[in-house]
């Protein structure tokens, strides 16, 4: 089997990864230490410690915040900025579907919740690292959006992610003469690890796994590929449009779904 070769990309640059405990959020972390960044591993999660000290460097930190809270996010990039002495990159990961049902079927207070989720760690922290941006003379966003922007059983989910899109097009270009790039991906169904912290905390009902089962077989379905992506897949792009290999990208809503638009 061949060794993977890393290459030194984020030498000498500071990223924030937020949702970085699990997931598509703990591989972009983990390989951008590889690839020579310092990071700070952000998330709520009590377990962040023990997923930042699996990069073994000195060069990766952990802070635990709720970023569904301005306070955690600004926190987090004070953090990061004390700890690494700035903040060039932001990767906004933080988000996830917690229930799939038809619209008619959700409650006030769980359309409240999908927006919290993964609308609002998006917004917080894009606002609270302009500062440290702006110190260093520019930098890079980047946003992990969804193809879901088009899917069913998850409207509030689609609604969030429509604002994640909406959120990195504007901020692209109020701040392109700032010497800062705002770009996003967005990733279809993704094979993963079981995880740690489930998406919806009370468990699903039996009808709300059948609706499951109906989402994946759509997402399948919309793919050309008829199929769900590996974490790898996930990670590359998200990495490359952090890198300054995409210096010219910017406002960009990359899909990466197996040719699914979203």
């Amino acid at each position: 089997m061949s060794r993977r070769v890393f290459s030194k990309r984020f030498s000498g640059k500071v990223l924030v990864v937020t949702g970085a405990a699990q997931g598509i959020g703990k591989q972009v972390a983990l390989r951008a230490v590889k690839e020579g960044g310092s990071v700070l591993f952000v998330d709520r999660a009590d377990f962040i410690a023990e997923v930042a000290a699996e990069a073994k460097s000195d060069r990766a930190a952990a802070f635990s915040a709720d970023l569904e809270t301005y306070a955690g996010a600004e926190a987090a990039m004070r953090f990061a900025a004390d700890r690494f002495g700035g903040v060039d990159i932001l990767i906004n990961n933080v988000g996830g579907a917690i229930r799939m049902r038809p619209f008619a079927d959700f409650e006030p207070d769980q359309i409240d919740a999908e927006i919290r989720r993964s609308l609002s760690p998006t917004l917080y922290c894009c606002h609270a690292v302009l500062p440290h941006l702006f110190a260093r003379g520019g930098g890079t966003i980047v946003n992990v959006s969804s193809n879901a922007t088009r899917g069913i059983h998850r409207v509030p989910y689609s609604a969030a992610k429509g604002g994640v899109n909406a959120i990195t097009q504007s901020l692209a270009m109020e701040l392109g003469e700032r010497n800062i790039r705002v770009v996003a991906t967005a990733p279809g169904g993704t094979d993963a690890p079981p995880r740690r912290i489930p998406r919806n905390a009370a468990g699903d009902t039996p009808q709300e796994k059948s609706w499951m089962r109906d989402v994946v077989e759509q997402v399948k379905q919309s793919s050309f590929m008829k199929r769900y992506a590996t974490i790898e897949e996930q990670v590359a792009p998200i990495l490359f449009l952090a890198s300054d290999e995409a210096s010219y990208i910017t406002g960009s809503i990359v899909p990466v779904a197996g040719g699914d638009l979203g």
